[in-house]
């Protein structure tokens, strides 16, 4: 799959190496192409000197046939621009911004653009939110047989209570993530717009339950 990260410092160019090791196609949008130094020589990839959030350049950068998006510069500002106009103009699913004042972030998570705030997040954190669900788990037992991972729940879902989800998909609720924050749910607790659910589940399952949960959720006997 192909990827664009605007933003060569530590932690885009660091995602860079990662997304290439694994095996992805990768293009980086940096303002100054000294920056590019950070990727070694051995990155294959495409360097793109421009600025992020200029059609232009991510035209450039690939963005029209992108799977993700993620916005790591230095600059709030310059981070959610380039992530609406991923978003909003190139109609890009998996977007998120690096967003470093943690009340900002919060306010661009409850407008549907995924944020990570620097203090609390690194490098992996961003690949989970760039990658299909599944393919970086966040934890996994010594055996190798459970994981836990984040996993997109379908909008249809929302109301719907984490009882019904467990019953549905077999999996457990690890813990939420809402406005930012973690918490853990009842069974009674209720899906809501912009929660990002971490489900415990057996490896060989993950796919199952990624498609349950991307379609709506059945009817109730």
């Amino acid at each position: 799959m192909h990827f664009v990260i605007m933003g060569c410092g530590r932690v885009g160019s660091s995602l860079a190496r990662s997304l290439e090791r694994i095996g992805h196609d990768v293009a980086i949008v940096d303002q100054n192409p000294a920056s590019f130094r950070r990727l070694g020589s051995e990155f294959k990839g495409r360097r793109v000197a421009g600025v992020g959030f200029d059609r232009d350049t991510l035209v450039k950068a690939g963005i029209e046939e992108t799977y993700a998006f993620a916005a790591v510069s230095s600059g709030d500002n310059s981070n959610i621009l380039a992530a609406r106009v991923a978003r909003e103009t190139f109609g890009v699913d998996h977007v998120v911004a690096r967003i470093y004042d943690p009340d900002r972030a919060q306010v661009y998570q409850r407008l549907g653009i995924p944020t990570v705030a620097t203090v609390r997040w690194t490098a992996d954190q961003v690949l989970r939110r760039m990658l299909p669900e599944g393919q970086v788990s966040e934890m996994t037992d010594a055996s190798g047989r459970l994981v836990i991972a984040e996993v997109a729940v379908d909008e249809r879902w929302v109301g719907r209570t984490y009882r019904r989800l467990e019953e549905v998909t077999g999996a457990r609720v690890a813990y939420l993530t809402r406005l930012g924050e973690g918490t853990l749910p009842s069974p009674s607790s209720v899906h809501q717009e912009g929660d990002l659910v971490h489900l415990v589940i057996e490896r060989s399952r993950i796919h199952d339950v990624e498609r349950i949960l991307d379609a709506a959720p059945p009817q109730e006997d």
